[in-house]
């Protein structure tokens, strides 16, 4: 990559990232999908778009001994993710495709979990970002009925399919998932204890038959406002960005 990059800490400095000066970069979001993963050490885990890799080099940290695949469309976000995993001593593959016409290799695989963190932006009606590599991360062109499809496709009989997405998108993201995974669980992020969900994460099960269900909010911050030019994150999620913690809301 020619462009200007940075390296930034994850995980109270527990994982270095290098990722674009300019453009996408990875905030609190791919963290928290990492921390919803119910993963175990030996199990194969797909993400879906995994820019840079944080999402999966997150979940890496935390649980050792996964067999990390990543896909990415954009090759030179693709290196960086391959870099950020060889800097961290973490062993995870990285391929460059699109998941709407997916490589013929990852065809011929299953995994225990797939993971997403899918654009949140509707482009029918948004407007795009300047940055292109930017609007290939936030905006949506492919539908979420795809991402869904190829994470059902590319799910091992039980395995776990985890997305997370804005709140509003969630009709969007429950209609898709509809006939084609069960056992779906819902836990909302709450920016304050006043505001409304502007993020869920959303986990679902292949050949799962439990009830859906609906968890209490996680709040995000501290306060009803930001009173001072400070950290004010919840015991519970400082717990995840800065120690790795989980976020595991299976019994």
């Amino acid at each position: 990559m020619t462009a200007a990059t940075t390296i930034n800490g994850y995980l109270g400095g527990a994982l270095k990232l290098r990722q674009p000066s300019k453009g996408y970069r990875a905030g609190v979001d791919p963290v928290l999908l990492a921390a919803f993963v119910p993963a175990k050490t030996d199990q194969s885990v797909l993400e879906l778009g995994c820019g840079v890799g944080t999402a999966m080099l997150c979940l890496g940290r935390r649980v050792p001994g996964l067999q990390l695949t990543g896909l990415e469309l954009q090759a030179d976000y693709g290196a960086l993710a391959v870099e950020n995993a060889e800097r961290n001593k973490i062993l995870a593959r990285v391929v460059i495709g699109d998941l709407a016409k997916l490589p013929d290799d990852l065809r011929q695989q299953t995994f225990t979990h797939v993971i997403a963190n899918p654009p949140y932006f509707d482009r029918v009606s948004g407007t795009a970002s300047q940055d292109v590599g930017r609007e290939k991360s936030i905006g949506q062109r492919t539908p979420l009925s795809i991402w869904v499809d190829v994470a059902a496709r590319r799910l091992a009989p039980k395995g776990f399919a985890s997305f997370i997405h804005r709140a509003e998108r969630l009709p969007d993201l429950l209609a898709a998932l509809n006939d084609r995974l069960g056992s779906i669980e819902v836990l909302p992020l709450q920016p304050r204890t006043d505001r409304q969900s502007s993020l869920v994460l959303v986990r679902a099960r292949k050949n799962g038959r439990a009830a859906f269900r609906l968890h209490a909010p996680v709040i995000m911050h501290d306060g009803v406002s930001h009173m001072a030019d400070q950290e004010s994150y919840t015991p519970r999620i400082r717990a995840i960005l800065r120690d790795g913690a989980s976020l595991n809301t299976l019994p």
